[in-house]
């Protein structure tokens, strides 16, 4: 499970990447965390909540 988040995440970030490299999107990665930072550590926080410890 661990694996296949970690690959969506990677799969989000470089299509949000491509997207701002093409002109599609045009959002600061900069404004995007200074606003949504508590929202990141409450998603890693209930990840490693849920994980197995095997």
């Amino acid at each position: 499970m661990k694996g296949n988040v970690a690959a969506i995440v990677l799969i989000g970030v470089g299509t949000f990447f491509l997207l701002t490299n093409l002109g599609l999107v045009n959002v600061s990665l900069a404004e995007l965390l200074k606003t949504w930072w508590p929202a990141i550590l409450i998603a890693v926080g209930v990840s490693l909540l849920f994980t197995n410890k095997k």
